[in-house]
C-alpha cells in the first residue's frame, strides 16, 4: 500500500556545487527538492571576498534551469588574510550567511585554510559581534593523529578553545561523524549546532574497506565505527533542534574517484530525501524527518521555514535511482546505500 508523507520543503546546510560544467550538471539535482543550500566556498581559487561570493552566486543562478526555484546561501572561505570589515560588509548586504573554517589540508581544496588560529582572531571577534555563524570542518591535520581520531582531537584542541575565547560566536560543527561530536553539541546548549550527512547515517568504515575498497564511499571526514554511526542516527532522528541536515554532497568525476589517489566525497543530492525517509522510518522516527530536514536549520540560522512542501511516497516496488549523473566532462556516480529503498519524492 502506498504511504505518503508531506513536509515543508527542505534545505541543505552544507553543499558542494563546484563550478563550470560540474555546477551545470549537479545543480538541478539539489534544486529539484531543496529550497536553499549553504554553498561551500572551496573552489580553486577559493571564495574569500564578498565580491567573489557575489560573482559565484551569479554563476549559480545562471546555471539554474528556468523551471526551478532555488536560493544559494553564500559563504566565505576563512583565511589568515581575511578582512573582518569585508566579511561584515558582505553579511550586512545579505549576501553571505556564514564563514567556513577549513584547517589547512583537511579536505578537498583546503590548502588555503587556517594553520595558526591566532591569525583569524579579529575575524572571529567580528563575526561574534555581528551574529554571523562560523561553519567548521572539525578535524585536526597533524600527521601524528590517526585519521579516525581527528574529529575528537579537534573538539578538544581547537573548537572548545575558540568558543571559550570568543563568547557569542555561533558555530556549526559540520558533518559530525562521532559520538564525541554528538556529545559536545548536547553538552553546550548555546550558540552551537551541527549538521549530519545522509551518507554518515548509512555507512560505517567497514562499508569502505570490507570486500575491496569502495571509492564512492570514501569521504572526509571518513566514516567511523558502527557505534559512531548509531550515535549519529539517534541524534538526527531525535528531533533535537541543534541537529540538522547538511548533505556534504560532493561531486567528483568518476575518473577522479576511481584512481590511485581518489578524491574524497559522496554525491547524494539526487536521492538524499528518499534515503532519509528510509532511515527515519527504520528507526521509528518518521515524524521527526521534517524537523531534521526542514525546520532545525532555518531555526539556527534565523531564517523562515520554506513556504512550499514536498511529498515523499513509499511504494511497493523498490525505487530505481540513476547510477550516474552525466556532466560535460564525464560521469558522477550517485551514492548507493547498498540496499533497496522504497521511498521517492513524488513529482
Amino acid at each position: 500500500m502506498t504511504q505518503n508523507l508531506t513536509i515543508a520543503r527542505p534545505d541543505d546546510w552544507h553543499l558542494h556545487l563546484r563550478d563550470g560544467a560540474m555546477l551545470e550538471a549537479v545543480l538541478p539535482e539539489t534544486a529539484r527538492h531543496f529550497g536553499r543550500a549553504i554553498i561551500m566556498p572551496n573552489l580553486v581559487p577559493p571564495v574569500v571576498t564578498g565580491a567573489q561570493a557575489a560573482a559565484y552566486k551569479d554563476r549559480i543562478m545562471a546555471a539554474l534551469p528556468e523551471d526551478m526555484q532555488f536560493e544559494p546561501l553564500m559563504t566565505l572561505y576563512l583565511t589568515e588574510d581575511s578582512d573582518p570589515e569585508d566579511i561584515a560588509a558582505a553579511h550586512a548586504s545579505g549576501l553571505i550567511k556564514s564563514v567556513k573554517l577549513y584547517p589547512a589540508g583537511a579536505t578537498t581544496n583546503s590548502a588555503s585554510g587556517v594553520s595558526d588560529f591566532k591569525n583569524v582572531r579579529a575575524a572571529l571577534d567580528k563575526m561574534a559581534e555581528i551574529g554571523l555563524p562560523l561553519c567548521v570542518h572539525g578535524e585536526v591535520t597533524d600527521h601524528d593523529i590517526d585519521i579516525f581520531d581527528r574529529e575528537a582531537v579537534f573538539i578538544d584542541r581547537v573548537l572548545d578553545p575558540i568558543r571559550k575565547a570568543t563568547p557569542g560566536l555561533r558555530v556549526v560543527m559540520e558533518h559530525i561523524t562521532t559520538k564525541d561530536g554528538v556529545a559536545y553539541v548536547r553538552d553546550n546548549a548555546r550558540d552551537l549546532g551541527a549538521t549530519i550527512t545522509t551518507h554518515h547515517l548509512i555507512i560505517n568504515r567497514n562499508h569502505i574497506l570490507v570486500g575491496g575498497i569502495k571509492p564512492h564511499y570514501y569521504c572526509l571526514p571518513v566514516a567511523k565505527r558502527e557505534e559512531h554511526r548509531l550515535a549519529l542516527r539517534e541524534a538526527a532522528t531525535s528531533g533535537d533542534a541543534r541537529f540538522f541536515l547538511g548533505t556534504d554532497s560532493a561531486p567528483h568525476l568518476d575518473g577522479d574517484k576511481e584512481s590511485a589517489c581518489g578524491c574524497a566525497g559522496c554525491f547524494t543530492a539526487t536521492n538524499t530525501m528518499a534515503l532519509l525517509a528510509h532511515v527515519f522510518e527504520e528507526d521509528g522516527k518518521l515524524e521527526n524527518l521534517e524537523a531534521f530536514a526542514s525546520r532545525n536549520g532555518p531555526g539556527f540560522y534565523g531564517l523562515p521555514v520554506n513556504d512550499g512542501t514536498i511529498t515523499l511516497t513509499k511504494n511497493e516496488q523498490a525505487t530505481v535511482f540513476p547510477d550516474k549523473i552525466e556532466s560535460a566532462n564525464g560521469p558522477v556516480t550517485v551514492f548507493d546505500p547498498g540496499y533497496d529503498v522504497f521511498w521517492t519524492v513524488a513529482d
